[in-house]
């Protein structure tokens, strides 16, 4: 079956599914780009994240406050073909602020990109589906199906995805939900790039375009290969609805 029809019955679902606003700081802040593990290979990046400053409200009865509570999430990806990729967030995990660990629940995904060079423009998507406990989102069983474009040479890196975010189940649904993450990234030595990376609710599909009360972050990021292991490390900022004035972020890529 094309991949267009594939995602035609992946997408029509998804639109009637509601859903509910992406809170801040979550497992993973990243922008999607054409990385890839070939036929077989299993990759292992951990995501680690932090809010060092922000107003420390939960953002329901029963939520871990994300001020001073790391989440530390290791993604290990399996390389299906040349196109499609099969990734597991397990667990995901968080440390509060007393210092309490906790494993919080799982999140599977199947990537595919379509063939494309070294340089020049890509583009793919992303599904998700995970299920969460109370202390993370109200509603357990989520969803995302993200759009993935971009275009790179031997200098300049440029993305952007375009997130819908849905619920599966769960006592709290609302509109589906769209983000639009970009990344701008210059290779200064063929093993460090620098960039800036934002993050930005749209809003519900019903009604978008509230920007004022929805949730932004921008960070400063830089991309290195040290050796075997890969780092994106960065830090950010949130405005608009997003009370995380002040966040930092690792991706660590793991040989395996």
């Amino acid at each position: 079956m094309p991949f267009r029809s594939i995602l035609r019955y992946i997408v029509a679902p998804a639109l009637l599914l509601p859903a509910t606003p992406a809170f801040a700081a979550p497992e993973e802040i990243q922008v999607y780009m054409d990385e890839m593990n070939r036929p077989g290979a299993v990759g292992l990046d951990v995501h680690v994240n932090d809010v060092v400053r922000g107003n420390g409200t939960p953002d329901y009865p029963g939520a871990e406050t994300p001020l001073h509570r790391w989440r530390i999430t290791p993604e290990f990806s399996l390389g299906l073909t040349n196109q499609f990729e099969l990734g597991a967030y397990l667990p995901l995990a968080t440390v509060a602020p007393d210092g309490v660990a906790r494993v919080q629940g799982v999140k599977l995904r199947l990537k595919w990109l379509a063939p494309h060079g070294p340089t020049g423009a890509f583009w793919g998507a992303n599904l998700e589906v995970g299920k969460v406990g109370h202390r993370l989102d109200q509603n357990p069983w989520n969803g995302e199906l993200k759009l993935i474009g971009g275009w790179r040479n031997d200098h300049w890196v440029l993305a952007a995805n375009g997130n819908f975010d849905f619920v599966i189940a769960g006592p709290n649904p609302g509109p589906i939900t769209l983000d639009i993450d970009t990344k701008a990234g210059y290779r200064l030595t063929p093993k460090v790039t620098v960039g800036v990376e934002s993050y930005n609710e749209v809003g519900p599909l019903r009604d978008p375009g509230h920007f004022g009360n929805t949730e932004h972050s921008t960070y400063a990021a830089v991309d290195a290969q040290i050796g075997k292991w890969d780092l994106n490390a960065a830090v950010g900022k949130g405005y608009g609805a997003n009370a995380d004035s002040v966040i930092v972020k690792f991706i660590i890529g793991v040989p395996i």
